[in-house]
């Protein structure tokens, strides 16, 4: 994101009262804008699609439906976007943590809790100093290719290219330092194809090259953010996959 760009903030909450609370909370810190609000789930999707919003603050149960469902939803379309839940149902923090939520609010929540989320949103934005990974993984099979079916043609793609796989839009693209693919295949279907020793499924929307990976920082309340060499482009990692890349390379 553009250091000069507002964060684009949707509230999905149907008290009107909590919604009011929220805005003037979030636009008083420098930095945010909120584009969009709704009193339901099936209007969040919506204007979730319509506005593309990074931050999304999500009540979990509005007239009966689910906000962990309304986030799966989400996240298929956008991995990245920061998820929210801000409720006063606290027993819902593990099915949050299975959407890798990046926030979770029990109300009435404290104002500075607030603040501190959207700090550590901002934190994000600024950019991370460039730097060499110290080790490098290598294929057993650095000479396959893989076989990619779009929907007017298909690719061959070395493996040893690939630095990253991920969903987006309902697809799979799959990203070199030259070109990206997109293809109908699921991201299972890809990794079988892998050598397990350089790829990691680090998140259920991404597959990474270890071999690529420059930095891993901290992102979420369960993720972490990895930025590569040779693309401009970053994925997410659970925290249980980052605890299995550091005793790769321990």
């Amino acid at each position: 994101m553009e250091a000069d760009r507002k964060v684009k903030v949707l509230l999905v909450e149907d008290e009107s009262g909590v919604r009011l609370l929220l805005r003037k909370i979030i636009e008083r810190n420098d930095g945010f804008e909120v584009v969009g609000e709704c009193g339901s789930m099936a209007d969040a999707v919506g204007l979730f699609y319509q506005l593309r919003p990074e931050v999304i603050f999500l009540d979990i149960e509005i007239d009966g439906s689910s906000g962990i469902d309304c986030a799966r939803l989400i996240v298929d379309m956008e991995p990245k976007t920061k998820i929210i839940f801000a409720t006063a149902h606290a027993e819902y923090m593990s099915e949050a943590f299975e959407v890798y939520a990046f926030d979770y609010l029990v109300k009435p929540f404290d104002v500075s809790r607030v603040e501190h989320t959207l700090g550590r949103i901002l934190s994000l934005k600024e950019p991370a100093p460039a730097e060499r990974a110290e080790r490098i993984v290598r294929s057993k099979s650095s000479l396959d290719r893989l076989l990619v079916r779009g929907k007017e043609s298909t690719s061959f793609v070395d493996i040893r290219d690939i630095i990253l796989v991920q969903r987006e839009n309902n697809s799979t693209v799959i990203y070199t330092e030259k070109d990206s693919f997109t293809t109908s295949a699921g991201l299972g279907e890809i990794e079988s194809r892998l050598d397990e020793e350089l790829f990691l499924r680090s998140h259920k929307s991404y597959i990474i090259n270890l071999s690529r990976v420059r930095k891993i920082e901290p992102y979420g309340r369960w993720t972490y953010i990895v930025t590569f060499q040779g693309i401009d482009r970053d994925a997410l990692i659970t925290a249980e996959k980052y605890e299995e890349v550091k005793k790769r390379f321990s």
